[in-house]
Protein backbone atom coordinates (compact mmCIF):
# COMPACT_ATOMS: atom_id res chain seq x y z
CA UNK A 1 0.00 0.00 0.00
CA UNK A 2 3.04 2.27 0.16
CA UNK A 3 1.93 3.33 3.65
CA UNK A 4 5.24 5.07 4.28
CA UNK A 5 4.58 7.60 1.53
CA UNK A 6 3.09 10.95 2.63
CA UNK A 7 -0.27 11.91 1.18
CA UNK A 8 -0.48 14.95 -1.04
CA UNK A 9 -3.41 17.12 -2.08
CA UNK A 10 -3.49 15.18 -5.34
CA UNK A 11 -3.73 11.91 -3.39
CA UNK A 12 -6.95 13.05 -1.80
CA UNK A 13 -8.50 14.78 -4.82
CA UNK A 14 -12.04 13.54 -5.39
CA UNK A 15 -13.83 14.73 -8.55
CA UNK A 16 -17.49 15.63 -8.06
CA UNK A 17 -19.93 12.96 -9.23
CA UNK A 18 -21.36 15.15 -11.97
CA UNK A 19 -17.96 15.98 -13.47
CA UNK A 20 -16.56 14.11 -16.45
CA UNK A 21 -12.80 14.55 -16.86
CA UNK A 22 -10.41 13.16 -19.48
CA UNK A 23 -6.65 13.09 -19.00
CA UNK A 24 -3.36 11.47 -19.94
CA UNK A 25 -0.42 11.00 -17.58
CA UNK A 26 3.17 9.85 -18.00
CA UNK A 27 4.32 9.33 -14.42
CA UNK A 28 7.66 8.39 -12.87
CA UNK A 29 8.17 6.16 -9.80
CA UNK A 30 6.72 7.75 -6.67
CA UNK A 31 3.45 8.83 -8.26
CA UNK A 32 0.39 7.62 -6.34
CA UNK A 33 -3.23 8.62 -5.84
CA UNK A 34 -5.12 7.47 -2.75
CA UNK A 35 -8.83 8.09 -2.09
CA UNK A 36 -9.82 6.53 1.25
CA UNK A 37 -13.47 7.40 0.71
CA UNK A 38 -13.51 6.36 -2.92
CA UNK A 39 -14.67 8.56 -5.77
CA UNK A 40 -18.29 9.51 -6.53
CA UNK A 41 -17.52 8.92 -10.20
CA UNK A 42 -16.30 5.80 -11.99
CA UNK A 43 -12.68 5.75 -13.18
CA UNK A 44 -11.27 4.19 -16.35
CA UNK A 45 -7.50 3.56 -16.71
CA UNK A 46 -5.92 2.46 -20.02
CA UNK A 47 -2.18 1.70 -19.85
CA UNK A 48 -0.16 2.67 -22.91
CA UNK A 49 3.29 1.87 -21.52
CA UNK A 50 5.04 0.98 -18.30
CA UNK A 51 3.12 -0.50 -15.39
CA UNK A 52 0.85 0.50 -12.53
CA UNK A 53 -0.52 -1.12 -9.39
CA UNK A 54 -4.20 -0.76 -8.49
CA UNK A 55 -6.01 -1.49 -5.23
CA UNK A 56 -9.71 -1.03 -4.61
CA UNK A 57 -11.86 -2.68 -1.97
CA UNK A 58 -10.47 -6.18 -1.56
CA UNK A 59 -8.91 -6.35 -5.02
CA UNK A 60 -5.26 -5.71 -5.88
CA UNK A 61 -3.71 -6.17 -9.32
CA UNK A 62 -1.08 -4.82 -11.68
CA UNK A 63 -1.68 -3.27 -15.10
CA UNK A 64 0.66 -3.08 -18.06
CA UNK A 65 0.55 -2.14 -21.72
CA UNK A 66 -2.81 -3.06 -23.21
CA UNK A 67 -4.67 -3.45 -19.91
CA UNK A 68 -7.92 -1.62 -19.18
CA UNK A 69 -9.06 -1.16 -15.58
CA UNK A 70 -12.48 0.24 -14.67
CA UNK A 71 -13.15 1.15 -11.02
CA UNK A 72 -16.66 1.72 -9.77
CA UNK A 73 -17.57 4.63 -7.53
CA UNK A 74 -17.80 4.71 -3.76
CA UNK A 75 -15.00 2.24 -2.89
CA UNK A 76 -11.63 3.18 -1.35
CA UNK A 77 -8.96 3.20 -4.06
CA UNK A 78 -5.20 3.52 -4.37
CA UNK A 79 -3.25 3.40 -7.62
CA UNK A 80 0.39 4.12 -8.34
CA UNK A 81 3.43 3.36 -10.49
CA UNK A 82 4.24 -0.31 -9.91
CA UNK A 83 7.32 -0.96 -7.80
CA UNK A 84 10.30 -1.55 -10.09
CA UNK A 85 8.67 0.05 -13.14
CA UNK A 86 10.40 2.99 -14.81
CA UNK A 87 7.15 4.77 -15.68
CA UNK A 88 3.40 4.49 -16.06
CA UNK A 89 1.86 6.14 -19.10
CA UNK A 90 -1.91 5.94 -19.13
CA UNK A 91 -5.17 7.54 -20.19
CA UNK A 92 -7.83 8.11 -17.53
CA UNK A 93 -11.47 9.19 -17.51
CA UNK A 94 -13.78 10.03 -14.63
CA UNK A 95 -17.34 9.32 -15.75
CA UNK A 96 -20.80 7.97 -14.93
CA UNK A 97 -21.52 4.80 -16.95
CA UNK A 98 -24.44 4.12 -19.26
CA UNK A 99 -26.70 1.27 -18.20
CA UNK A 100 -25.76 -0.89 -21.19
CA UNK A 101 -22.05 -0.83 -20.33
CA UNK A 102 -22.56 -3.21 -17.40
CA UNK A 103 -23.11 -6.08 -19.82
CA UNK A 104 -19.73 -5.45 -21.49
CA UNK A 105 -17.85 -5.18 -18.20
CA UNK A 106 -19.64 -7.95 -16.32
CA UNK A 107 -17.39 -10.84 -17.46
CA UNK A 108 -14.33 -8.92 -16.27
CA UNK A 109 -15.64 -8.08 -12.78
CA UNK A 110 -13.48 -8.60 -9.71
CA UNK A 111 -14.15 -7.97 -6.05
CA UNK A 112 -14.19 -4.43 -4.72
CA UNK A 113 -16.10 -3.04 -7.68
CA UNK A 114 -13.14 -3.48 -10.04
CA UNK A 115 -13.10 -4.64 -13.64
CA UNK A 116 -9.87 -5.69 -15.33
CA UNK A 117 -9.75 -6.26 -19.09
CA UNK A 118 -6.24 -7.67 -19.38
CA UNK A 119 -4.26 -8.39 -22.51
CA UNK A 120 -6.25 -6.45 -25.08
CA UNK A 121 -4.79 -7.58 -28.44
CA UNK A 122 -2.09 -5.25 -29.74
CA UNK A 123 -3.88 -4.85 -33.09
CA UNK A 124 -6.66 -2.96 -31.27
CA UNK A 125 -4.37 -0.54 -29.40
CA UNK A 126 -4.06 2.13 -32.14
CA UNK A 127 -7.82 2.45 -32.46
CA UNK A 128 -8.25 2.67 -28.68
CA UNK A 129 -5.55 5.35 -28.50
CA UNK A 130 -7.31 7.34 -31.22
CA UNK A 131 -10.59 7.09 -29.33
CA UNK A 132 -8.95 8.60 -26.24
CA UNK A 133 -7.37 11.38 -28.30
CA UNK A 134 -10.78 12.14 -29.74
CA UNK A 135 -12.31 12.12 -26.24
CA UNK A 136 -9.75 14.69 -25.04
CA UNK A 137 -10.46 16.90 -28.03
CA UNK A 138 -14.23 16.54 -27.81
CA UNK A 139 -14.19 17.42 -24.11
CA UNK A 140 -13.55 21.03 -25.19
CA UNK A 141 -15.99 21.02 -28.11
CA UNK A 142 -18.75 23.64 -28.28
CA UNK A 143 -21.30 24.38 -31.02
CA UNK A 144 -19.53 27.69 -31.63
CA UNK A 145 -16.51 25.78 -32.92
CA UNK A 146 -18.57 24.22 -35.68
CA UNK A 147 -20.21 27.48 -36.72
CA UNK A 148 -16.97 29.47 -36.61
CA UNK A 149 -15.25 26.85 -38.76
CA UNK A 150 -17.90 26.91 -41.49
CA UNK A 151 -15.95 29.41 -43.57
CA UNK A 152 -12.95 27.11 -43.57
CA UNK A 153 -14.85 23.89 -44.09
CA UNK A 154 -13.17 23.26 -47.42
CA UNK A 155 -9.80 22.97 -45.73
CA UNK A 156 -8.28 19.52 -45.46
CA UNK A 157 -5.85 18.15 -42.92
CA UNK A 158 -5.64 16.36 -39.60
CA UNK A 159 -7.85 18.89 -37.77
CA UNK A 160 -11.39 18.88 -39.24
CA UNK A 161 -13.68 21.88 -38.96
CA UNK A 162 -15.04 22.32 -35.46
CA UNK A 163 -12.44 20.03 -33.86
CA UNK A 164 -10.01 21.42 -31.26
CA UNK A 165 -6.33 21.19 -32.09
CA UNK A 166 -5.11 17.82 -30.73
CA UNK A 167 -1.66 19.26 -30.01
CA UNK A 168 -2.98 22.19 -27.98
CA UNK A 169 -3.26 20.19 -24.76
CA UNK A 170 -0.05 18.21 -25.16
CA UNK A 171 3.04 18.66 -23.03
CA UNK A 172 6.22 19.70 -24.86
CA UNK A 173 7.72 16.23 -24.41
CA UNK A 174 4.80 14.66 -26.25
CA UNK A 175 3.83 12.59 -23.20
CA UNK A 176 1.15 13.70 -20.75
CA UNK A 177 -1.61 16.08 -21.81
CA UNK A 178 -3.49 18.67 -19.81
CA UNK A 179 -6.71 17.10 -18.40
CA UNK A 180 -9.98 18.45 -19.74
CA UNK A 181 -13.23 18.89 -17.83
CA UNK A 182 -16.13 18.12 -20.15
CA UNK A 183 -18.36 21.14 -20.67
CA UNK A 184 -21.83 21.11 -22.18
CA UNK A 185 -24.27 18.36 -23.02
CA UNK A 186 -23.04 17.95 -26.59
CA UNK A 187 -19.41 17.52 -25.51
CA UNK A 188 -20.48 15.01 -22.85
CA UNK A 189 -22.26 12.86 -25.42
CA UNK A 190 -19.27 12.98 -27.76
CA UNK A 191 -16.90 11.90 -24.99
CA UNK A 192 -19.25 9.16 -23.80
CA UNK A 193 -19.29 7.88 -27.37
CA UNK A 194 -15.50 7.66 -27.37
CA UNK A 195 -15.48 5.90 -23.99
CA UNK A 196 -18.12 3.45 -25.23
CA UNK A 197 -15.91 2.69 -28.25
CA UNK A 198 -12.96 1.95 -25.94
CA UNK A 199 -15.06 -0.38 -23.80
CA UNK A 200 -16.49 -2.26 -26.78
CA UNK A 201 -13.12 -2.67 -28.47
CA UNK A 202 -11.39 -3.85 -25.29
CA UNK A 203 -14.07 -6.17 -23.90
CA UNK A 204 -14.97 -7.70 -27.27
CA UNK A 205 -11.38 -8.45 -28.27
CA UNK A 206 -9.99 -9.69 -24.93
CA UNK A 207 -10.97 -12.85 -23.06
CA UNK A 208 -11.89 -12.92 -19.35
CA UNK A 209 -9.29 -14.69 -17.22
CA UNK A 210 -10.15 -18.30 -16.47
CA UNK A 211 -13.14 -18.40 -18.81
CA UNK A 212 -13.50 -20.20 -22.09
CA UNK A 213 -15.17 -19.12 -25.27
CA UNK A 214 -18.68 -20.24 -24.42
CA UNK A 215 -19.33 -21.02 -20.75
CA UNK A 216 -22.18 -23.19 -19.53
CA UNK A 217 -25.25 -23.23 -21.76
CA UNK A 218 -27.61 -23.38 -18.77
CA UNK A 219 -26.12 -20.25 -17.23
CA UNK A 220 -26.35 -18.43 -20.56
CA UNK A 221 -30.03 -19.35 -20.80
CA UNK A 222 -30.71 -18.01 -17.32
CA UNK A 223 -28.81 -14.78 -18.03
CA UNK A 224 -30.83 -14.31 -21.20
CA UNK A 225 -34.06 -14.87 -19.27
CA UNK A 226 -33.08 -12.34 -16.61
CA UNK A 227 -32.12 -9.77 -19.25
CA UNK A 228 -35.39 -10.29 -21.14
CA UNK A 229 -37.58 -9.96 -18.02
CA UNK A 230 -35.66 -8.14 -15.30
CA UNK A 231 -38.86 -7.08 -13.54
CA UNK A 232 -40.26 -10.62 -13.20
CA UNK A 233 -40.46 -12.15 -9.67
CA UNK A 234 -37.27 -14.17 -10.07
CA UNK A 235 -35.88 -16.34 -7.27
CA UNK A 236 -33.06 -18.87 -7.10
CA UNK A 237 -35.64 -21.65 -7.12
CA UNK A 238 -37.59 -20.30 -10.11
CA UNK A 239 -34.45 -19.73 -12.15
CA UNK A 240 -33.15 -23.21 -11.24
CA UNK A 241 -36.40 -24.76 -12.50
CA UNK A 242 -35.90 -23.22 -15.94
CA UNK A 243 -32.74 -25.29 -16.41
CA UNK A 244 -33.87 -28.40 -14.48
CA UNK A 245 -31.36 -28.06 -11.63
CA UNK A 246 -31.77 -28.08 -7.87
CA UNK A 247 -31.49 -24.60 -6.33
CA UNK A 248 -28.23 -25.44 -4.57
CA UNK A 249 -26.59 -26.94 -7.67
CA UNK A 250 -27.80 -24.07 -9.83
CA UNK A 251 -26.55 -21.40 -7.39
CA UNK A 252 -23.11 -23.05 -7.23
CA UNK A 253 -22.85 -23.36 -11.02
CA UNK A 254 -24.02 -19.80 -11.61
CA UNK A 255 -21.53 -18.32 -9.14
CA UNK A 256 -18.72 -20.44 -10.59
CA UNK A 257 -19.48 -19.23 -14.13
CA UNK A 258 -20.26 -15.56 -13.48
CA UNK A 259 -18.57 -14.63 -10.21
CA UNK A 260 -21.86 -13.46 -8.71
CA UNK A 261 -24.95 -15.00 -7.15
CA UNK A 262 -28.16 -15.38 -9.19
CA UNK A 263 -29.92 -12.68 -7.18
CA UNK A 264 -26.99 -10.30 -7.57
CA UNK A 265 -27.36 -10.76 -11.32
CA UNK A 266 -31.09 -10.11 -11.05
CA UNK A 267 -30.54 -6.94 -9.01
CA UNK A 268 -27.98 -5.60 -11.49
CA UNK A 269 -30.24 -6.38 -14.44
CA UNK A 270 -33.08 -4.55 -12.72
CA UNK A 271 -30.89 -1.52 -12.02
CA UNK A 272 -29.68 -1.45 -15.64
CA UNK A 273 -33.27 -1.72 -16.86
CA UNK A 274 -34.27 1.12 -14.54
CA UNK A 275 -31.40 3.28 -15.76
CA UNK A 276 -32.58 2.79 -19.34
CA UNK A 277 -36.09 3.86 -18.36
CA UNK A 278 -34.72 6.94 -16.63
CA UNK A 279 -32.75 7.80 -19.76
CA UNK A 280 -35.52 7.47 -22.34
CA UNK A 281 -38.90 7.87 -20.55
CA UNK A 282 -40.70 10.42 -18.36
CA UNK A 283 -41.85 7.81 -15.84
CA UNK A 284 -41.44 8.95 -12.24
CA UNK A 285 -39.09 7.13 -9.88
CA UNK A 286 -41.89 5.08 -8.31
CA UNK A 287 -43.09 3.89 -11.71
CA UNK A 288 -39.55 3.04 -12.80
CA UNK A 289 -39.02 1.07 -9.59
CA UNK A 290 -42.20 -0.96 -10.08
CA UNK A 291 -41.52 -1.60 -13.77
CA UNK A 292 -38.04 -2.86 -12.92
CA UNK A 293 -39.11 -5.33 -10.24
CA UNK A 294 -38.28 -3.42 -7.04
CA UNK A 295 -40.64 -3.76 -4.09
CA UNK A 296 -40.44 -0.06 -3.19
CA UNK A 297 -38.87 3.22 -4.37
CA UNK A 298 -36.68 3.14 -1.24
CA UNK A 299 -35.13 -0.24 -2.08
CA UNK A 300 -34.77 0.86 -5.70
CA UNK A 301 -32.98 4.11 -4.79
CA UNK A 302 -30.60 2.28 -2.47
CA UNK A 303 -29.72 -0.36 -5.10
CA UNK A 304 -29.39 2.28 -7.83
CA UNK A 305 -27.05 4.43 -5.76
CA UNK A 306 -24.91 1.41 -4.93
CA UNK A 307 -24.49 0.66 -8.65
CA UNK A 308 -24.18 4.16 -10.13
CA UNK A 309 -22.97 6.29 -7.25
CA UNK A 310 -25.91 8.72 -7.25
CA UNK A 311 -29.70 8.60 -6.71
CA UNK A 312 -32.09 7.94 -9.63
CA UNK A 313 -33.34 11.54 -9.77
CA UNK A 314 -29.80 12.91 -9.91
CA UNK A 315 -28.91 10.37 -12.62
CA UNK A 316 -31.82 11.59 -14.75
CA UNK A 317 -31.04 15.26 -14.05
CA UNK A 318 -27.43 14.74 -15.17
CA UNK A 319 -28.65 13.29 -18.47
CA UNK A 320 -31.26 15.99 -18.98
CA UNK A 321 -29.84 19.43 -18.23
CA UNK A 322 -32.34 22.14 -17.33
CA UNK A 323 -33.99 23.60 -20.39
CA UNK A 324 -33.64 20.44 -22.52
Amino acid sequence: MCDGMPMTAEDLSVPAAELMIVGHYDRAPGYATRRPGGSPSWLLLWTEAGAGAVEQGGAAFEVGEGDLAVLRSGVAQHYRVRQGAERWRFWWVHFQPRASWAAWLGPYAREGGCHLVAGVPRAVHPRIDLAFQRALQDARWTPDMASSATAGSDAVGPNPAGMPDPTAAADPDGGARVPAVVVGGAARELVLGAVAEVLVLATASARPEGKGEEGDERVRRVLARIAAEPGAPHSVASLARTVALSPSRFAHLFAEETGQTPMQAVRRARVRHAASLLEVTDMDVGQVAAASGFVSPFHFSRAFRREYGLPPRDYRARLRPAGD
